[in-house]
């Protein structure tokens, strides 16, 4: 793993009226980590990936990706290639073929007259299909997203991902949606794509059996701030139903 550490948080806050939902976190991630974010509903780990992502803005504290002030990202081409986001609603266009919601990790890149030629002729196919292939969706390239099953969806926002090639990729609860075996595939999937590709992942996790089995760190969030702060391996049973509140019938 690199030393180089892509996402740096120094005090970062932020509130919602009257509720805080980060409470001044400070961590860093370093290049190649596989990071699980888990805790309680409303304990700040979509709030957290959306102010990474540079959706939600801080009330104080900095965010540095890759040693810069997040700020400084002006040019959303710059930062496309640091930052790319998975969802659990997979964000894909329905209506659409498979290859235009992969060819769409390219339009940061492309100009708006390329952009909108692609709907018609899609450019840079090479790189759609090759990216279809590794998530072992070749076939489906011409077939309207929407037909898809949920699982294959995902497939296609992860092969989205590949052809955007951002250094971290932040997955906001990616397989909520899933049953648990289809669940187990794109996570295996995805973390596997991750390493080959030296890129960087942070997810929140509903399931920490999920965080355990496919990651090798874990921060736990409860209340906007950070409970824990470990390697998996040292992250026992008594701290998890600490952080859950998981108390014995008597």
């Amino acid at each position: 793993m690199s030393s180089n550490t892509m996402i740096e948080a120094n005090k970062i806050t932020k509130h919602f009226e009257r509720k805080i939902a980060l409470s001044s976190l400070s961590f860093s991630i370093k290049q190649g980590e596989l990071v699980a974010l888990v805790g309680p509903s409303g304990a700040g780990k979509t709030t957290l990936l959306n102010s990474i992502a540079g959706l939600v803005p801080l009330q104080s504290g900095e965010l540095l990706i890759d040693s810069k002030p997040l700020l400084s990202y002006k040019k959303t081409k710059l930062f496309a290639r640091k930052v790319g986001v998975i969802r659990q609603q997979f964000d894909l266009i329905g209506p659409l073929a498979v290859i235009h919601n992969v060819l769409a990790g390219r339009l940061a890149d492309w100009g708006l007259f390329k952009s909108l030629f692609s709907l018609l002729v899609p450019q840079e196919k090479a790189h759609a299909i090759k990216a279809l292939n590794r998530v072992g969706l070749a076939d489906k390239a011409y077939e309207i997203t929407s037909s898809l099953s949920g699982g294959e969806q995902q497939r296609v926002a992860m092969a989205r991902l590949m052809v955007q090639k951002p250094e971290v990729i932040l997955a906001d609860e990616p397989v909520a949606s899933l049953d648990p075996a289809r669940a187990e595939d794109v996570l295996d999937m995805l973390t596997k794509i991750v390493i080959e590709e030296k890129q960087t992942l942070i997810a929140s996790l509903h399931s920490v059996e999920f965080a355990r089995k496919y990651f090798t760190r874990i921060i736990s969030l409860k209340n906007g701030e950070i409970f824990f702060d470990l390697p998996t391996e040292k992250v026992t049973d008594e701290l998890l139903d600490e952080l859950y509140q998981i108390k014995e019938q008597g």
